[in-house]
This record gives C-alpha cells, sequence and structure tokens, in this order.
C-alpha cells in the first residue's frame, strides 16, 4: 500500500510537471513578476521597515478578490495594477486561480507552503452567497464577521487563527487594528524550501551576522559546496547566487553586497530587467555557501502600499464600490494584511556524490550571507516570483552595539 501511494504521488508530480498554464493565467503570473518590483520597491522607502517578505502571487490573488467583490473603477483599479485591462473578469479569476494553484502544489513542487486566507467583515455586514461561493472557489478564501467593540479580543481571535492556519509558526499578524469599520484581508503563509541538493545537518554552527557594522547577533550558519548559477558583479560589487530547489522548477536568487551596508544602494539598482540581466551572466561553478539557518516571520499592512500603486478606490470608504461582497455599498477595504513565515534548513533532496573528489569542485567562489542580502523565489515554469525579500535583522542573540 505504501509503495502504491508513493507511486500515485510521483505520477501526480509528473502530471503537475508537464502541465502548462493557460494563455491568460500565464499572463497574470509574468505580470505579477512586476508587480513584485513595484511592491518591493514601495515597501524599500519606509525607514521603519527592515525585514521585508511578501509573496507577489498572493498578493495577486488578493487584489483578485477586491475585484471579485468591487464594481466600476473599484474593480477596474485592479486589472491597471495588475496589467490586465483586456483581460475578461472570468478570466482574470480563473487565471489567478490556476497560477495560485500550481506554484503552491506541495507535492508537485516537494516543498512546504501552507496559505491561508480570511475575510473578515464588520459585524453589521453580511457577506452575499454569491461573492461567498466565487471567492472560495477561485482564492479559497475564509469569511467571518467581527466584532470589534472589544478590540482586545478581536484582535487576539485574529492572531490565534493565524497562528492555528500556520501551525503556530506566525504567532501573530497584528498587534493592533486602527480601523475597524471596513473589511480586513488576512494572508497567513508558512514557506519553508527543500533544496535540491541539502546542506548537511553537521556542517551547521554559530556565527555572527552583521546587521550593520555596530551590531551583530550570533545564529546558526549552515554551510555546503556545490554547483550553483553564480555572477560576481564588479562594477555594482555584489555577488549573486542562483539555489535550486527540489525540482527544480523554482530556485532562491540570492543578491548580496561584497560588504555590510544599508541596501538602499543595490535596491536602486533592483529592476526586473536588471534581474535578468545578472541571471544571464551567471555561471555554473563550484560555490561555497554559508547560509543563515533562521526563520524569518515578517507582518506587512499593504493598504497603503498597494493604494500607492493605484488601489486608490477600494480603500476609500466615500468612494470604494464592494457591493458584490453585501449586496450593499457600504464597505471599503481598511487592512490588508499579509503575513510570512519562511524556514531556511538543511533539508533537501541527497547530494550528488559523483562530484566528489573531483575537479569540479576545485577553487570555489565564496557566498558567505553574514550581513544584509535580499532574496527572490523564482518560479522557472510559471515565469513567476513566488517570493521576494531582505533579510536585515535575523533573530539572533545580540552580540555587540558600539558607538
Amino acid at each position: 500500500m505504501l509503495v502504491l501511494n508513493v507511486v500515485l504521488l510521483c505520477l501526480l508530480a509528473t502530471v503537475s510537471a508537464n502541465k502548462t498554464l493557460s494563455s491568460h493565467a500565464s499572463i497574470l503570473a509574468d505580470n505579477s513578476a512586476d508587480l513584485a518590483f513595484n511592491l518591493y520597491q514601495n515597501l524599500a522607502k519606509e525607514k521603519d521597515i527592515e525585514n521585508i517578505l511578501i509573496s507577489p502571487v498572493v498578493v495577486a490573488s488578493s487584489l483578485g478578490l477586491v475585484a471579485l467583490g468591487g464594481k466600476s473603477n473599484t474593480a477596474s483599479q485592479v486589472k491597471t495594477i495588475l496589467s490586465a485591462t483586456t483581460v475578461k473578469d472570468e478570466q482574470l479569476h480563473s487565471g489567478l486561480s490556476e497560477l495560485l494553484t500550481e506554484v503552491s502544489n506541495s507535492t508537485a513542487r516537494n516543498v512546504t507552503w501552507k496559505i491561508s486566507n480570511h475575510l473578515y467583515g464588520p459585524s453589521s455586514v453580511s457577506f452575499a452567497d454569491d461573492f461567498l461561493k466565487s471567492s472560495r472557489k477561485h482564492y479559497n478564501y475564509e469569511h467571518s464577521q467581527i466584532n470589534f467593540r472589544e478590540k482586545r479580543s478581536a484582535v487576539k481571535a485574529i492572531n490565534e487563527w493565524v497562528s492555528k492556519s500556520t501551525d503556530g509558526k506566525l504567532p501573530e499578524v497584528t498587534k493592533d487594528v486602527e480601523k475597524t469599520d471596513g473589511a480586513m484581508i488576512i494572508n497567513a503563509m508558512f514557506y519553508k524550501p527543500h533544496w535540491d541538493e541539502q546542506f548537511h545537518h553537521k556542517m551547521v554552527d554559530n556565527r555572527v551576522f552583521l546587521v550593520h557594522r555596530s551590531y551583530t547577533v550570533s545564529l546558526p550558519m549552515m554551510h555546503r559546496t556545490g554547483i550553483y548559477g553564480f555572477f560576481d558583479d564588479t562594477t555594482n560589487n555584489l555577488l549573486l547566487l542562483d539555489m535550486p530547489l527540489a525540482h527544480k522548477m523554482s530556485s532562491i536568487v540570492f543578491i548580496m553586497p561584497y560588504h555590510v551596508e544599508s541596501l538602499e544602494r543595490v535596491e536602486k539598482l533592483l529592476t526586473r530587467q536588471q534581474l535578468n540581466t545578472w541571471i544571464s551572466k551567471m555561471e555554473q561553478r563550484a560555490v561555497a555557501v554559508s547560509l543563515p539557518k533562521v526563520s524569518v516571520e515578517v507582518s506587512h499592512d499593504l493598504q497603503k502600499h498597494l493604494t500607492e500603486l493605484g488601489l486608490t478606490e477600494a480603500v476609500d470608504k466615500a468612494k470604494a464600490d464592494l457591493s458584490n461582497i453585501s449586496g450593499k455599498k457600504d464597505l471599503y477595504l481598511s487592512n490588508v494584511f499579509h503575513a510570512s513565515a519562511m524556514e531556511w534548513d538543511t533539508e533537501g533532496n541527497p547530494p550528488d556524490t559523483s562530484i566528489y573528489g573531483t575537479d569540479k569542485l576545485k577553487n570555489p567562489k565564496l557566498f558567505y550571507a553574514d550581513h544584509p542580502f535580499i532574496f527572490l523565489v523564482k518560479d522557472k515554469k510559471t515565469n513567476s516570483i513566488l517570493f521576494m525579500g531582505r533579510l536585515v535583522r535575523p533573530k539572533g542573540d545580540k552580540m555587540r552595539d558600539e558607538l
């Protein structure tokens, strides 16, 4: 029976790997990658934000939910943000659903990716049956009313849902909710990549991570030497590393300055075109890799940032038309909480031992990630970006704080 189950899982993975996206899903996948850079740059401008972690395909799905619940300009603004003004409504929803279903298929991709979405509405609002049905079908949303008269207990209930839906990996999404009279979108995710070639569990030790020159933390780092895509950008003083994940449908691209510095300089260079240029210059070669073995937990309220990208009506109480949600024009979007936990661990496929002791691993380049860097989980099959972020301040024991 066990053997049969394994065979069936392999067959399912093969079918998924060979299946191609529909034309409208492919367009939306490509456009969501543009959204990734626009949203990242918007977040990076905020001086009080340190770590960044967003899933552009999940944000695109949340925007799809707004379009599903909206009418007139409230809905059309979503298409503008997604560069999908010529895509029909049904194709928008089915395409975003198809994209997210494809990239989050844990069986085919051998990753752990838990995605939970929840739409909270004020206790005075009732959800329309058609909206409930369509939002579950296309976006797998849960729905509930919430009463903020007892704000502390309401926030506690929200955080308990987030923790439960991520198996405790995200203990909370927010400590407070300022605007309590509108609809609230919450994305709660846990993502754990499985490497194409695992790190050996014994090749882990405590090292120093330089948050900046006068502040360091102690954390575990994992080490391995293997064949990876690598580019040394001597013009911009950057190292780039491309590490494939299991099944090789996606990979994590790391972008790191030579030395500890604010990432502002690097972020000014960061565009989709520049990323493609860097990737085109990568060579497969031996690289000695050292990465933090950590969990990164980040929660962003994206309402302000989506507004700056063009979602101005849904968030405006006077202009919003979300009447498909409730049957009445009595609702606006007050919060978009986007929370993710990403865990980097040693787990992955067995290494290719045939190259051990050969010239292929001689004179490796060094990628020692002991200071802030940018990273992207790039999907090769759909040309989308599953996650984009930066690690500036990982969890660890404080070691030094000097003037």
